[in-house]
C-alpha cells in the first residue's frame, strides 16, 4: 500500500497557482515549501520550475506522504522534506530567497502564523518573495459564504480558522503585500516581498 496520500484540491488548484509562481519565482534559486502536506504540489511545481531547488518541509507525520510522492514523480531539483513545525523547530534552511505554503494559516493557531510570517520576514533577503494561498479575509470579511462555513468548521475541531490579511501584514513587516490574486474557489494567492 502507498504511503502517498491524496488531497483532492491540490489536484484542483495546481495549474492555477504554478501559472503564478512561474511570473513571481521566475527570478529565485531557492524554495522552501512551508507545509508541504501530502506532497502533490511539490512534484508538480518543481519540474515546471527547473531554473530553481524546491525544498519541501513539514511536521514528521507527514514526511511518509512526502516522501513516497517524491520517490514517484522524481525531480532534479526536488529535495526530500526538512522537519519544521512553526514555533517547536528552528527555521529549517538557509540561503532561501523565496518561501511557498498552501492552505497552513487556517489550520495554525494565530500565534503560529503571526511567527511563521515573522521568520519568513527575518529569513528572506532584500527582493525575496512569498508566496502564500489559501482562503483568507478582509477587515473582518468573508469572500464567500462557503468560507464563512468552512472558517466555523475548522474552529469547530480546534483550528485557528481562516486569518485575516490585515494581520498578516502586521506580522510580515518588514515585508510587503504586493499582489493579492483572486484564485479559484474563493481562495487568494497573496504575494509578499522583502
Amino acid at each position: 500500500m502507498s504511503l502517498a496520500r491524496f488531497s483532492q484540491a491540490c489536484e484542483n488548484n495546481k495549474q492555477p497557482i504554478i501559472e503564478q509562481l512561474k511570473v513571481y519565482f521566475s527570478t529565485l534559486s531557492k524554495v522552501l515549501e512551508i507545509g508541504s502536506g501530502t506532497g502533490q504540489h511539490a512534484v508538480y511545481f518543481a519540474p515546471e520550475l527547473a531554473h530553481l531547488s524546491w525544498h519541501t518541509s513539514d511536521r514528521v507525520n507527514n514526511h511518509d506522504s512526502i516522501n513516497a510522492w517524491l520517490a514517484q514523480y522524481p525531480s532534479a531539483n526536488l529535495y526530500p522534506p526538512l522537519e519544521f513545525n512553526v514555533g517547536v523547530n528552528p527555521w529549517p534552511l538557509n540561503d532561501v530567497d523565496g518561501v511557498f505554503t498552501a492552505n497552513t494559516a487556517h489550520i495554525m493557531q494565530p500565534d503560529e502564523v503571526e511567527l511563521m510570517m515573522s521568520l519568513v520576514a527575518q529569513s528572506l533577503p532584500s527582493g525575496g518573495v512569498m508566496c502564500q494561498y489559501g482562503p483568507f479575509t478582509f477587515d473582518g470579511r468573508f469572500t464567500s459564504d462557503s468560507n464563512r462555513a468552512f472558517d466555523a468548521q475548522l474552529r469547530a475541531q480546534g483550528y485557528g480558522g481562516l486569518v485575516d490579511v490585515s494581520s498578516l501584514k502586521k506580522w510580515a513587516s518588514p515585508m510587503k503585500l504586493a499582489e493579492c490574486i483572486d484564485m479559484p474557489a474563493n481562495n487568494q494567492l497573496l504575494v509578499w516581498r522583502n
